[in-house]
């Protein structure tokens, strides 16, 4: 992972500054006039693309899919109302999950690895869901300017007596005012991680979990990490103590039993990111080989074999496998996504556009399976169909580098260079390399010089570009 230079560090550290959350804010309110809910927004996407272009991301469709869809189905029945979401899906095995500014939803592969249940990944992001719903961000920029008059009296009270003689009194004055100024942040702190176990204790519930899933995954972090004397990002950021799980504990029982604690698909995605992590699919074989013999009945882990057989060149094995899956469940989408790719693997082309077009019927607008589809047209040397596609792609994703990453590609293999740098243009100012993306555009523009509705649409993406990086250096001042 690279480090982060000074501005997204300076950034970073903004966001996860401590804040208060003794209420609900309310329309109006004086955080609303501090920071605006747009102001958020703004300052979420630029933050955004500066992390994009700092740190290594999971670009797999269908982790990507999962996480999209399981988030905004708990947003439906969250306190959220701008759901303007985002994602990044950071490749990092270490526990994390974060929510910035502006619907801003980030994860680390980790989070799923350490949650053991859906409904236990389902409850840190429903906590996440309620920092962004209660605008935390906002509010403890409030409560910095209200706290900023008494600490700043305290601290030039300290200096008079310091400047009057009074030496050792003026400096334990200066110093009880900055003690008192860290921990009125650690409350407000609190304040926000209690108020966000409580919000993300209703939405889970609402959204048809098992509340008790939130203190059973603080307990096992607590107990997973008591010890370390460096526990992950997310304790550091969530602290976990006793009472908080006694709390979330209590708060959780008064919920009827019952709701959602796992799902399948939940648990083919952990096998998949296991395979990320895994050294080599040897290592990973040998896991997943070792939990059937144990279960022979665990679907996630004849999966996640077969995945790893595919990856290390055993395709008869993981053929067999899969077909043993398929016959139980004909239609599911991810065991039929694996048998594409292993026919795209095998070099078995027809029977995999077969497949993925009996699978569109199925599943219309589906995300991995319609980068299967262009993944399969790349292979095939079919760069404008692949463009076309990746067109339709783009009208349900347009802000995913990924895609527009491979919309130049398909550009360059149909010849169509003008909109080769433009697709360079849009993937490097989603990767906050605003210097590149204006270099892109103006290759492309002097392409269309003969082509002045082109050239003119071309010079005003460029001043829309330009306008958005002026706005973000001014914020990173």
């Amino acid at each position: 992972m690279k480090l982060l230079r000074p501005s997204l560090l300076a950034l970073a550290c903004l966001l996860a500054y401590p804040v208060t959350a003794d209420d609900l804010p309310s329309l109006g309110d004086a955080s609303s006039s501090i920071v605006s809910p747009e102001q958020e927004h703004q300052l979420g996407r630029a933050w955004l693309s500066i992390l994009r272009g700092q740190v290594d991301q999971l670009s797999d469709p269908q982790l990507k899919d999962y996480v999209e869809s399981s988030v905004y189905r708990l947003a439906e029945t969250s306190q959220v109302q701008d759901r303007r979401l985002e994602f990044v899906l950071l490749n990092s095995p270490q526990l994390n999950a974060f929510a910035a500014p502006g619907g801003i939803i980030g994860v680390n592969g980790g989070l799923l690895l350490s949650a053991q249940t859906e409904a236990e990944y389902a409850s840190v992001m429903a906590h996440e869901l309620a920092h962004l719903s209660q605008r935390h961000f906002a509010r403890g920029i409030e409560a910095q300017q209200r706290m900023q008059v008494p600490v700043m009296a305290a601290m030039l009270a300290g200096i008079v007596a310091a400047a009057a003689g009074a030496g050792d009194a003026g400096i334990a004055t200066i110093m009880g005012a900055q003690a008192a100024a860290i921990q009125e942040q650690r409350r407000f702190s609190r304040q926000n991680e209690q108020e966000a176990d409580r919000i993300g204790l209703l939405n889970l519930e609402k959204a048809g979990y098992d509340p008790r899933a939130m203190p059973s995954m603080f307990e096992r972090l607590l107990r997973q990490y008591r010890y370390d004397r460096k526990p992950p990002e997310f304790l550091l950021t969530h602290p976990v103590s006793e009472s908080r799980i006694a709390d979330t504990r209590n708060r959780a029982e008064q919920y009827q039993p019952g709701g959602i604690e796992d799902s399948l698909r939940y648990q083919l995605m952990r096998a998949r990111l296991q395979l990320t992590f895994e050294e080599t699919p040897g290592i990973a074989a040998k896991r997943f080989r070792a939990m059937l013999e144990e279960n022979p009945k665990l679907d996630a882990a004849r999966y996640g074999l077969a995945i790893a057989k595919i990856k290390g060149g055993q395709l008869n094995e993981a053929r067999s496998l899969l077909q043993e899956l398929l016959a139980k469940a004909p239609e599911d989408i991810t065991y039929n996504l694996a048998m594409v790719d292993l026919d795209i693997t095998s070099n078995r082309l027809n029977d995999a556009r077969q497949r993925v077009e009996r699978l569109r019927n199925l599943y219309p607008n589906n995300y991995p399976l319609d980068q299967a589809r262009i993944d399969l047209m790349f292979k095939q040397n079919q760069g404008k169909e692949a463009e076309v596609a990746l067109n339709e792609l783009l009208k349900n994703r347009p802000h995913d580098p990924d895609v527009w990453y491979q919309v130049a590609e398909a550009r360059g293999l149909a010849g169509n260079i003008i909109g080769l740098h433009q697709a360079r243009a849009e993937f490097f100012a989603l990767v906050g390399d605003y210097d590149q993306a204006l270099s892109q555009l103006d290759l492309a523009k002097r392409r269309a010089s003969s082509n002045f509705p082109l050239a003119s649409r071309i010079d005003a993406r460029q001043q829309e570009l330009m306008e958005e990086k002026r706005a973000i250096d001014k914020m990173l001042r």
